[in-house]
């Protein structure tokens, strides 16, 4: 709000021209003291770039950027024409509102003046005020608008019937903080008001603490007493600032899409409430300008907007529903559209799609400003702390500086910290009577096996039943049962000879130079820690009811397993890394996940306020207003986004110019198969079958196979499955199939090297692979081929189990993953019949990072040109024989990195299930010529950083 007083109101001015009025207005700043002399010729200056005009009689005369220096304090002066001024650029002028602004506290007068246009009859008001008090009660009144946008809306509710709907609806005003209990009482008690259409309304006036309006919607289609419930809206209603939101009910009911909402996400809903109908053409586009939308671009978009044959409207993705004439200055200032901010402009009819592409362009252009690309992904974290002195108390966490960690799972949530400290044990460490101590034990251990074995039936078929079957194991070694009654024999109590078995174990574990192998200590010591609780009686925590991030020094795979993911916003560990169990159940689950955050992350409190963002790898405690508004924007925009995709997830994915690309789905179980077909999967570009294998004590045989692979094949129904032979070794050991260690395991005994020193167990993958397909389109690829004579020597094997088994529809490939056969790939081209690049391991093998390291990971960028490089090879070469490349790396999700995989001739995406639809999506947005651009461009970097930039500003 303007803080205006009378000293600052100058009534009855004359000036014969526009220069002398802003003279004037210069000389009244310099004599209240808040600007030099020369800041006059920063007015004019100001001027010279475009008028400062702002409509109803009004302009706001300001300096420019570099006249800021002759400003000495943050000020305004008011000056009334009665008789009017014609400005420079023909408006006839009766208010000056002359302001002197020591950065950018100009833009909030800015927005404050836009509302005040809004309201009819303030010019004349203006001009024919005989007292200060006029003038500053006129430009001082902030009308009071009504909220509605995404966090007012309650989608996909389980509800019974309409009235548990209202109170839903009721509810969400609440948790928003518009309304109070007393609201939420009153609409309780009513019956619902049918609009039509299958909508309801409830309103109350009691207890409302800003207007606003809500909507709920069931989650399947209702039938309450014979009516339709298609939605119930709930009206906090104050004075009559909610007559412009019942309007845009009337709007949307006489448009006839009441009955289309359900179903919608938030996004869809906004816009059907903003006027837009389901015909109209929308088109987004992100704020770049320094300063938002204000008076110099808000004019140059009016311009574009009025150059268009169709009328176009305007509304602010992050804002209230309201779409706005892109042609009024007044109403488009009074979005207050901030940098960093998605404008999303709509048209109906002839040639709309041209419309909303031209005020996209124009917006990207800076509409007569330079612009520069968003940063607030690069934002510079705070550096790690310094290592603590042993004993010594790490220091507290500063509010709002980022802290940096590793990366783990992607994802990005703010929610209050639920901190689990390490439990306490209490126990003797002797006991006097041994066979009483063994007997304590072993009813422990049966104890810690019937938990294990529960949670394993309740989460069979995914990463977490294969990690927590590791650790019934471990319950179920004989080594550690016996290494503790070992110790009971020597008078230990129950639980201390358990714990010193345990933690010899571990810290065996931990002293291997293998980090893969060495992280696995954090499973020894969760096994551990659930033995101890049984015989101590000490129950693991409980986590709160509301939604929480989890931050412990370290999470093992049955913390992760108990989580209750519509509750879990995120995971922070001040340990581990990005390869650690609890790291690799968060990326399944979905959870944003950072890990190696430090000691310091143990002195949070809980319920202090955090931003985890798993992409850049850092944790903020207690955020700054403007930061968590930042972040709850891109949240927003986010699941904006990932809902409007969902509903077209079962469409093709093409180009706007019609180019296909197969999106696929990556799978660590075939158990997973029917759900990626439902999220939109048009088949399976990469079965990694090395689960079945880790989920056995033995060898699976071939009839287990059989039926492994079976399962996947029966839930595609038709579609193809790419498998990759077994790919174990080095990283991924198999207890059944001892290896020596090996110093480097990522360049070591691994894939099909591994799997061509025991012939016997690929055939019998093959065969199991060949005879599950039948007739079904199956691709079978190697994994770590270096060159054609592994390719060979592996054919060799396929093509005698082939002669045998004669399936209908195969094909056999390579995966690139080793330069070399990027490099070769050529020569390879001639004789399979597919690539698929491993762009994660294509990565580190081309960089020589290991994508793991806890401090060089964040270079290891698939983007980078190096990468992108040996992707362009592998394509033109595969093409010129006719063959096509799919990319099942995490580069394949990337949505910077789509457009340029499409632009390579890249044929097919192969990503995790939960970004199906969303790449589907990213597709859709551009054209085959605008990707090769985008690809000839970033093949022309020197550095991925540099690619990224510029794939961001192009």
């Amino acid at each position: 709000m303007l803080m205006l007083t009378r000293e600052d109101v100058r009534l009855g001015c004359q000036a014969v021209d526009w220069r002398g009025a802003l003279e004037q207005a210069a000389r009244a700043l310099v004599e209240a003291g808040r600007a030099a002399p020369e800041y006059g010729e920063g007015l004019l200056a100001r001027e010279a770039q475009s008028s400062t005009y702002l409509g109803k009689g009004i302009a706001i005369p300001h300096g420019t950027p570099d006249s800021r220096r002759f400003v000495r304090s943050t000020g305004v002066r008011v000056l009334q024409f009665p008789q009017g001024v014609t400005w420079h650029d023909g408006a006839r002028v009766h208010l000056l509102v002359t302001i002197a602004a020591q950065s950018d506290e100009h833009l909030d007068i800015l927005r404050q003046l836009t509302r005040v246009l809004d309201r009819e009859g303030v010019a004349e008001s203006l001009a024919r005020a005989t007292s200060p008090d006029e003038v500053i009660a006129a430009l001082s009144r902030a009308p009071v608008a009504a909220r509605l946008d995404a966090e007012t809306l309650c989608l996909g509710q389980p509800a019974k019937d309409r009235w548990e709907l209202a109170l839903a609806a009721a509810a969400r005003l609440r948790h928003v903080g518009c309304v109070d209990a007393g609201f939420v009482a009153t609409v309780a008690g009513q019956r619902p008001v049918p609009l039509g259409q299958g909508l309801w309304l409830v309103y109350g006036t009691t207890g409302v603490l800003a207007p606003a309006l809500a909507l709920a919607t069931p989650d399947k289609r209702l039938s309450d007493e014979g009516a339709d419930v298609t939605g119930v809206f709930c009206l906090a209603a104050q004075g009559d600032t909610h007559r412009a939101l019942l309007e845009r009910l009337d709007g949307l009911i006489a448009r006839g899409d009441g009955d289309k909402l359900l179903g919608l996400p938030a996004e869809g809903i906004l816009s059907r409430l903003a006027g837009e109908s389901a015909k109209a053409e929308t088109a987004r586009v992100r704020l770049l300008n320094a300063h938002g939308l204000h008076a110099r671009p808000a004019r140059a978009l009016v311009q574009v907007a009025r150059e268009q044959p169709l009328p176009v409207r305007l509304r602010l993705l992050e804002g209230s529903a309201e779409a706005v004439s892109a042609t009024s200055l007044s109403k488009v200032l009074g979005l207050g559209a901030r940098r960093g901010q998605t404008l999303v402009f709509s048209a109906e009819g002839e040639g709309a799609a041209g419309v909303v592409a031209a005020l996209v362009t124009a917006v990207r252009g800076g509409l007569g400003e330079p612009v520069t690309p968003l940063e607030e992904a690069r934002e510079e974290a705070a550096p790690r702390p310094p290592p603590v002195a042993p004993r010594e108390a790490p220091a507290p966490l500063p509010a709002d500086e980022p802290l940096t960690a590793v990366p783990a799972a992607p994802g990005l949530a703010i929610a209050p910290a639920y901190v689990v400290r390490p439990l306490e044990f209490r126990y003797p460490e002797r006991a006097p009577d041994a066979a009483r101590e063994r007997s304590r034990l072993d009813t422990a251990l049966s104890g810690a096996r019937k938990q294990l074995g529960a949670m394993v039936q309740r989460t069979v078929g995914n990463e977490v039943a294969q990690i927590l079957s590791v650790h019934l194991e471990m319950v179920e070694d004989p080594a550690l049962r016996d290494s503790a009654v070992e110790a009971i024999g020597e008078g230990a109590s129950a639980e201390a000879g358990w714990w010193r078995a345990i933690d010899t174990a571990a810290r065996t574990q931990e002293s291997l130079s293998d980090r893969l192998l060495a992280e696995r200590a954090a499973d020894l010591r969760d096994v551990g820690r659930r033995v101890l609780g049984l015989l101590c009686g000490v129950e693991l925590p409980t986590p709160p009811e509301h939604p929480y991030i989890l931050v412990a020094e370290d999470v093992g795979p049955s913390d992760v397993a108990r989580l209750d993911t519509s509750k879990v916003r995120g995971l922070v560990t001040a340990r581990g890394g990005a390869t650690s169990h609890s790291a690799i159940l968060a990326r399944a689950l979905g959870i944003a996940s950072v890990a190696g955050a430090g000691e310091r992350v143990m002195t949070l409190a809980s319920g202090t306020e955090l931003i985890v963002d798993g992409e850049l790898g850092r944790v903020i405690p207690a955020p700054s207003a403007q930061r968590r508004e930042r972040t709850e924007r891109r949240i927003t925009e986010q699941e904006a986004r990932r809902q409007a995709a969902h509903g077209r997830r079962h469409e093709e994915a093409r180009t706007q110019d019609g180019h296909r690309v197969e999106v696929a789905v990556n799978l660590g179980s075939t158990a997973h198969t029917a759900d990626a077909v439902e999220r939109g999967a048009e088949g399976v570009g990469l079965l990694r079958t090395e689960f079945v294998f880790m989920a056995h004590p033995q060898e699976p045989d071939l009839a287990t196979q059989i039926a492994e692979y079976s399962k996947a094949f029966d839930a595609l129904g038709g579609r193809p499955l790419v498998a990759r032979t077994l790919d174990v070794g080095g990283d991924k050991p198999l207890s059944y199939w001892p290896m020596p260690q090996e110093d480097n395991p990522f360049l070591g005994l691994r894939g099909i090297r591994l799997t061509l020193t025991r012939p016997e167990v690929m055939e019998t993958q093959l065969r199991a692979l060949l005879t599950a397909a039948g007739t079904r389109p199956l691709r079978i690829m190697f994994p770590m081929v270096k060159d054609i004579e592994e390719f060979r020597a592996g054919k060799a094997l396929f093509d005698r189990v082939q002669a045998q088994v004669k399936a209908a529809d195969v094909q056999l490939g390579v995966m690139i993953e080793v330069p070399s056969c990027a490099l070769l790939a050529p020569t390879l081209a001639r004789e399979v019949d597919f690539f698929s690049i491993g762009t994660n391991d294509l990565t580190q093998y081309t960089l020589a990072i290991d994508r793991g390291h806890p401090e060089l990971s964040a270079q290891s960028d698939a983007l980078h040109p190096g990468v992108l490089q040996l992707i362009r090879l592998t394509v033109e070469a595969a093409h010129a024989h006719g063959r096509w490349v799919g990319v099942c790396g995490e580069l394949g999700s990337d949505p910077q990195a789509i457009p340029v995989l499409v632009g390579l001739g890249v044929d097919e995406l192969s990503v995790s299930s939960r970004y199906i639809a969303l790449v589907k999506a990213r597709i859709r947005e551009f054209t085959l010529p605008r990707a090769r651009e985008l690809a000839a461009l970033a093949l022309q970097q020197p550095t991925a950083a540099a690619v990224r930039e510029v794939l961001e500003t192009a």
